[in-house]
Protein backbone atom coordinates (compact mmCIF):
# COMPACT_ATOMS: atom_id res chain seq x y z
CA UNK A 1 0.00 0.00 0.00
CA UNK A 2 1.51 3.65 -1.13
CA UNK A 3 0.52 6.51 0.10
CA UNK A 4 2.18 10.34 -0.39
CA UNK A 5 0.91 12.69 2.36
CA UNK A 6 1.37 15.56 0.68
CA UNK A 7 1.10 18.86 2.74
CA UNK A 8 2.45 17.98 6.10
CA UNK A 9 -0.56 18.87 8.58
CA UNK A 10 0.17 19.18 12.46
CA UNK A 11 1.42 16.10 13.85
CA UNK A 12 -0.79 13.39 15.09
CA UNK A 13 -1.69 13.59 19.16
CA UNK A 14 -0.28 10.33 19.46
CA UNK A 15 3.36 11.34 19.13
CA UNK A 16 3.69 14.79 20.12
CA UNK A 17 6.57 17.05 20.21
CA UNK A 18 9.26 16.21 22.63
CA UNK A 19 8.31 18.12 25.97
CA UNK A 20 9.17 18.25 29.18
CA UNK A 21 6.76 15.03 30.18
CA UNK A 22 10.34 13.04 30.21
CA UNK A 23 11.36 14.74 33.16
CA UNK A 24 13.56 12.35 34.81
CA UNK A 25 14.39 10.81 31.92
CA UNK A 26 17.75 11.94 30.37
CA UNK A 27 20.22 8.81 29.12
CA UNK A 28 18.75 5.73 27.58
CA UNK A 29 21.22 2.47 27.07
CA UNK A 30 19.66 0.24 23.78
CA UNK A 31 20.84 -2.89 24.11
CA UNK A 32 21.30 -4.52 20.89
CA UNK A 33 21.21 -2.93 17.37
CA UNK A 34 19.50 -4.75 15.33
CA UNK A 35 15.81 -3.47 13.61
CA UNK A 36 13.74 -2.81 16.92
CA UNK A 37 17.17 -1.61 18.62
CA UNK A 38 17.46 1.10 15.97
CA UNK A 39 14.00 2.18 16.44
CA UNK A 40 13.80 2.42 19.83
CA UNK A 41 17.36 4.44 19.59
CA UNK A 42 15.66 6.80 16.43
CA UNK A 43 12.56 7.54 18.81
CA UNK A 44 14.40 8.20 22.33
CA UNK A 45 17.12 10.59 20.20
CA UNK A 46 13.91 12.22 18.60
CA UNK A 47 12.85 12.73 21.71
CA UNK A 48 15.88 14.32 23.35
CA UNK A 49 17.68 11.39 24.96
CA UNK A 50 21.00 10.83 24.93
CA UNK A 51 21.24 7.48 23.90
CA UNK A 52 24.06 4.54 23.79
CA UNK A 53 23.84 1.72 22.38
CA UNK A 54 25.57 -1.58 23.10
CA UNK A 55 26.05 -4.70 20.71
CA UNK A 56 29.29 -6.92 20.23
CA UNK A 57 28.75 -7.04 16.15
CA UNK A 58 31.66 -5.22 14.64
CA UNK A 59 29.15 -4.12 12.00
CA UNK A 60 26.85 -2.26 14.51
CA UNK A 61 27.73 1.39 14.11
CA UNK A 62 27.70 1.03 10.26
CA UNK A 63 24.12 -0.73 10.62
CA UNK A 64 22.61 1.88 13.32
CA UNK A 65 23.71 4.92 11.19
CA UNK A 66 22.45 3.26 8.18
CA UNK A 67 19.09 2.45 9.84
CA UNK A 68 18.95 5.90 10.97
CA UNK A 69 18.84 7.52 8.11
CA UNK A 70 16.40 5.01 6.29
CA UNK A 71 13.87 6.12 9.90
CA UNK A 72 14.61 9.43 9.50
CA UNK A 73 11.82 10.81 6.97
CA UNK A 74 9.13 9.12 8.96
CA UNK A 75 10.19 10.71 12.01
CA UNK A 76 9.95 13.95 10.52
CA UNK A 77 6.85 13.34 9.28
CA UNK A 78 5.76 13.11 12.88
CA UNK A 79 6.39 16.17 13.87
CA UNK A 80 9.66 15.08 15.66
CA UNK A 81 12.99 17.11 15.24
CA UNK A 82 15.53 15.14 13.47
CA UNK A 83 18.64 18.03 12.95
CA UNK A 84 21.59 15.94 14.19
CA UNK A 85 20.59 12.92 15.47
CA UNK A 86 23.78 11.38 15.96
CA UNK A 87 25.17 14.48 18.11
CA UNK A 88 23.73 12.37 21.24
CA UNK A 89 24.27 8.39 20.47
CA UNK A 90 27.66 7.05 21.47
CA UNK A 91 28.22 3.02 21.08
CA UNK A 92 29.60 0.86 23.87
CA UNK A 93 29.75 -2.79 23.69
CA UNK A 94 30.93 -3.54 26.87
CA UNK A 95 27.61 -4.05 28.29
CA UNK A 96 28.24 -3.06 31.93
CA UNK A 97 29.72 0.50 30.94
CA UNK A 98 27.23 0.99 28.33
CA UNK A 99 24.41 0.97 31.49
CA UNK A 100 26.16 2.20 34.08
CA UNK A 101 24.17 5.92 33.78
CA UNK A 102 21.41 5.25 32.36
CA UNK A 103 17.97 6.55 33.31
CA UNK A 104 16.20 3.61 31.09
CA UNK A 105 17.56 0.15 29.76
CA UNK A 106 15.92 -0.87 26.27
CA UNK A 107 16.58 -4.37 25.85
CA UNK A 108 16.33 -6.19 21.84
CA UNK A 109 19.06 -9.00 22.70
CA UNK A 110 18.01 -12.63 21.08
CA UNK A 111 15.50 -14.49 21.74
CA UNK A 112 16.79 -16.64 23.86
CA UNK A 113 15.89 -16.85 27.51
CA UNK A 114 19.75 -17.78 28.12
CA UNK A 115 21.00 -15.27 26.91
CA UNK A 116 18.68 -12.59 28.29
CA UNK A 117 18.84 -14.13 32.00
CA UNK A 118 22.96 -13.17 31.39
CA UNK A 119 22.03 -9.71 29.90
CA UNK A 120 19.80 -8.92 32.88
CA UNK A 121 22.40 -10.23 35.59
CA UNK A 122 25.17 -7.85 34.45
CA UNK A 123 22.33 -5.23 33.67
CA UNK A 124 21.60 -5.11 37.17
CA UNK A 125 24.54 -4.69 38.94
CA UNK A 126 26.24 -2.29 36.41
CA UNK A 127 22.94 0.41 36.03
CA UNK A 128 21.92 2.67 38.50
CA UNK A 129 18.83 2.05 41.50
CA UNK A 130 16.64 3.86 39.64
CA UNK A 131 16.84 2.89 36.13
CA UNK A 132 14.20 1.49 34.45
CA UNK A 133 14.82 -2.10 33.27
CA UNK A 134 12.57 -2.98 30.25
CA UNK A 135 12.94 -6.12 27.96
CA UNK A 136 11.19 -6.21 24.26
CA UNK A 137 10.99 -9.52 24.16
CA UNK A 138 8.61 -10.52 21.78
CA UNK A 139 7.25 -13.78 23.86
CA UNK A 140 9.47 -14.92 26.51
CA UNK A 141 7.75 -13.84 30.17
CA UNK A 142 9.34 -11.42 32.28
CA UNK A 143 9.29 -14.21 35.12
CA UNK A 144 11.08 -16.52 33.11
CA UNK A 145 14.07 -13.71 32.40
CA UNK A 146 14.00 -12.32 35.82
CA UNK A 147 14.69 -16.02 37.47
CA UNK A 148 18.50 -14.85 37.72
CA UNK A 149 18.08 -11.59 39.16
CA UNK A 150 18.67 -10.22 42.67
CA UNK A 151 15.31 -7.88 42.21
CA UNK A 152 12.82 -9.41 39.85
CA UNK A 153 10.43 -6.54 41.21
CA UNK A 154 12.40 -3.98 38.93
CA UNK A 155 12.00 -5.69 35.10
CA UNK A 156 9.49 -5.39 33.10
CA UNK A 157 8.62 -6.26 29.41
CA UNK A 158 7.77 -3.52 27.47
CA UNK A 159 6.97 -5.17 23.76
CA UNK A 160 6.63 -2.96 20.80
CA UNK A 161 4.98 -3.37 17.87
CA UNK A 162 7.40 -3.19 14.70
CA UNK A 163 8.50 -0.37 14.13
CA UNK A 164 8.53 1.47 17.97
CA UNK A 165 9.62 4.44 16.14
CA UNK A 166 6.26 4.43 14.25
CA UNK A 167 3.35 1.88 15.62
CA UNK A 168 2.20 3.09 19.09
CA UNK A 169 1.54 0.03 20.80
CA UNK A 170 3.94 -0.83 23.76
CA UNK A 171 2.71 -4.12 25.39
CA UNK A 172 3.44 -3.48 29.19
CA UNK A 173 3.81 -7.27 30.81
CA UNK A 174 4.73 -7.69 34.45
CA UNK A 175 6.13 -10.56 35.70
CA UNK A 176 5.20 -12.37 38.85
CA UNK A 177 7.25 -10.52 40.90
CA UNK A 178 7.21 -6.85 39.02
CA UNK A 179 6.31 -3.94 41.33
CA UNK A 180 3.61 -1.59 40.78
CA UNK A 181 5.25 0.85 40.53
CA UNK A 182 8.05 -0.05 38.23
CA UNK A 183 4.99 -0.99 36.16
CA UNK A 184 3.34 2.62 36.40
CA UNK A 185 7.12 3.95 35.78
CA UNK A 186 6.89 1.96 32.38
CA UNK A 187 3.65 3.37 31.63
CA UNK A 188 4.40 6.72 32.30
CA UNK A 189 7.55 6.69 30.25
CA UNK A 190 6.20 4.84 26.66
CA UNK A 191 2.83 7.30 26.93
CA UNK A 192 5.44 10.42 27.37
CA UNK A 193 7.22 9.16 23.96
CA UNK A 194 3.74 9.17 22.48
CA UNK A 195 3.10 5.44 22.22
CA UNK A 196 0.02 4.24 23.26
CA UNK A 197 0.85 1.52 25.77
CA UNK A 198 -1.27 -1.14 27.17
CA UNK A 199 -0.68 -3.36 30.11
CA UNK A 200 -1.42 -6.80 30.26
CA UNK A 201 -3.59 -8.18 33.16
CA UNK A 202 -1.22 -11.68 33.17
CA UNK A 203 1.69 -13.41 31.40
CA UNK A 204 1.00 -15.44 28.26
CA UNK A 205 3.50 -16.51 25.70
CA UNK A 206 3.55 -14.48 22.96
CA UNK A 207 1.49 -11.43 24.49
CA UNK A 208 -1.46 -10.49 22.47
CA UNK A 209 -0.55 -8.62 19.68
CA UNK A 210 1.97 -10.91 18.39
CA UNK A 211 -0.60 -14.04 19.08
CA UNK A 212 -3.23 -12.32 16.90
CA UNK A 213 -0.62 -11.52 14.24
CA UNK A 214 0.10 -15.42 14.59
CA UNK A 215 -3.34 -16.74 14.21
CA UNK A 216 -3.83 -14.48 11.47
CA UNK A 217 -0.84 -15.62 9.30
CA UNK A 218 -1.16 -19.20 9.97
CA UNK A 219 -4.29 -19.28 8.12
CA UNK A 220 -2.86 -16.94 5.37
CA UNK A 221 -0.11 -19.02 5.25
CA UNK A 222 -2.65 -22.13 4.72
CA UNK A 223 -5.16 -20.39 1.91
CA UNK A 224 -1.71 -20.01 -0.40
CA UNK A 225 -0.33 -23.38 0.33
CA UNK A 226 -3.78 -24.75 -0.87
CA UNK A 227 -3.82 -22.45 -4.03
CA UNK A 228 -6.85 -20.88 -2.78
CA UNK A 229 -5.18 -17.28 -3.60
CA UNK A 230 -1.67 -15.96 -4.37
CA UNK A 231 0.28 -13.72 -1.41
CA UNK A 232 -0.18 -10.87 -3.36
CA UNK A 233 -4.14 -11.11 -3.91
CA UNK A 234 -4.52 -12.17 0.09
CA UNK A 235 -2.47 -8.96 0.49
CA UNK A 236 -5.13 -7.18 -1.67
CA UNK A 237 -8.05 -8.77 0.29
CA UNK A 238 -7.04 -7.81 3.81
CA UNK A 239 -6.12 -4.30 3.20
CA UNK A 240 -9.10 -4.35 1.29
CA UNK A 241 -11.95 -5.59 4.09
CA UNK A 242 -10.51 -6.67 7.97
CA UNK A 243 -7.34 -4.56 7.79
CA UNK A 244 -9.57 -1.28 6.83
CA UNK A 245 -12.23 -2.59 9.35
CA UNK A 246 -9.87 -3.35 12.49
CA UNK A 247 -8.11 -0.32 12.02
CA UNK A 248 -10.76 1.41 12.61
CA UNK A 249 -12.73 -0.40 15.59
CA UNK A 250 -11.00 -3.88 16.20
CA UNK A 251 -12.88 -7.07 15.89
CA UNK A 252 -15.20 -6.88 19.12
CA UNK A 253 -16.34 -3.13 18.60
CA UNK A 254 -16.70 -4.57 15.04
CA UNK A 255 -19.09 -7.52 15.57
CA UNK A 256 -20.76 -5.54 18.23
CA UNK A 257 -21.62 -3.06 15.02
CA UNK A 258 -22.30 -5.73 12.92
CA UNK A 259 -25.34 -6.80 15.45
CA UNK A 260 -27.04 -4.34 14.78
CA UNK A 261 -29.20 -2.29 17.82
CA UNK A 262 -28.68 -5.48 19.52
CA UNK A 263 -24.77 -5.27 19.56
CA UNK A 264 -22.43 -8.13 20.84
CA UNK A 265 -25.12 -10.22 22.15
CA UNK A 266 -27.34 -10.23 18.98
CA UNK A 267 -24.41 -11.36 17.09
CA UNK A 268 -23.64 -14.28 19.07
CA UNK A 269 -27.12 -15.09 19.53
CA UNK A 270 -27.70 -15.48 15.77
CA UNK A 271 -24.21 -15.53 13.61
CA UNK A 272 -21.98 -17.01 16.46
CA UNK A 273 -22.41 -20.86 16.05
CA UNK A 274 -21.90 -20.57 12.97
CA UNK A 275 -18.85 -18.77 13.02
CA UNK A 276 -17.78 -21.19 15.46
CA UNK A 277 -18.56 -24.01 12.94
CA UNK A 278 -15.84 -22.90 10.66
CA UNK A 279 -12.97 -23.05 13.18
CA UNK A 280 -12.07 -26.83 13.08
CA UNK A 281 -12.17 -26.17 8.90
CA UNK A 282 -8.88 -23.63 9.73
CA UNK A 283 -5.57 -24.10 8.65
CA UNK A 284 -3.09 -26.06 10.56
CA UNK A 285 0.14 -25.75 7.95
CA UNK A 286 4.33 -25.99 8.54
CA UNK A 287 6.44 -24.37 7.17
CA UNK A 288 7.94 -27.48 5.08
CA UNK A 289 9.92 -27.22 2.43
CA UNK A 290 7.30 -27.42 -0.53
CA UNK A 291 5.80 -24.67 1.52
CA UNK A 292 8.91 -22.29 1.94
CA UNK A 293 8.79 -22.69 -1.97
CA UNK A 294 5.47 -21.91 -2.45
CA UNK A 295 6.01 -18.50 -0.15
CA UNK A 296 9.48 -17.37 -1.25
CA UNK A 297 8.76 -17.61 -4.83
CA UNK A 298 5.47 -15.85 -4.28
CA UNK A 299 7.11 -13.17 -2.34
CA UNK A 300 9.14 -12.72 -5.07
CA UNK A 301 6.99 -12.44 -7.44
CA UNK A 302 5.40 -9.67 -5.77
CA UNK A 303 7.33 -7.62 -3.61
CA UNK A 304 11.01 -8.34 -5.91
CA UNK A 305 11.28 -5.74 -7.90
CA UNK A 306 11.61 -2.98 -5.19
CA UNK A 307 14.05 -2.66 -2.39
CA UNK A 308 13.02 -3.83 0.74
CA UNK A 309 14.03 0.09 2.15
CA UNK A 310 11.62 1.27 -0.45
CA UNK A 311 8.91 -0.85 0.51
CA UNK A 312 9.04 0.02 3.86
CA UNK A 313 9.35 3.82 3.18
CA UNK A 314 6.00 3.89 1.53
CA UNK A 315 4.60 1.65 4.55
CA UNK A 316 5.28 4.12 6.52
CA UNK A 317 4.06 7.46 4.58
CA UNK A 318 1.11 5.38 4.46
CA UNK A 319 1.32 4.38 8.21
CA UNK A 320 1.18 7.95 9.44
CA UNK A 321 -1.17 8.85 6.94
CA UNK A 322 -3.45 6.06 8.34
CA UNK A 323 -2.94 7.14 11.88
CA UNK A 324 -3.66 10.98 11.20
CA UNK A 325 -7.14 9.73 10.02
CA UNK A 326 -7.96 7.83 12.71
CA UNK A 327 -7.37 10.78 14.90
CA UNK A 328 -9.30 13.24 13.17
CA UNK A 329 -12.24 10.80 12.49
CA UNK A 330 -12.17 8.48 16.01
CA UNK A 331 -14.73 6.01 16.70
Amino acid sequence: MDSSTGSTPAPTPATPSPADTLDGYRRAAVIGGGVIGISWAALFLAHGLDVVISDPRPDTEDQVLAGLDEITPALAELGLPTGDLTGRLRFEADLAAAVADADIVQENGPERLAVKQEIWKTVERAAPAHALLATSTSGIPASAIAEAMRQPERLVVGHPFNPPHLVPLVEIVPGEKTSAQTLRRARDFYAALGKKPQVLRKEVPGFVANRLQSALFRECVHLVAEGVVTEAELDDIVTASIGLRWAVAGPFRTFHLGGGPGGLPHFLQHLGRAMEGTWPGLGNPTFDAPTVARLTRQAQEAFGDLPVGELAARRDRAQIALMRALETGRV
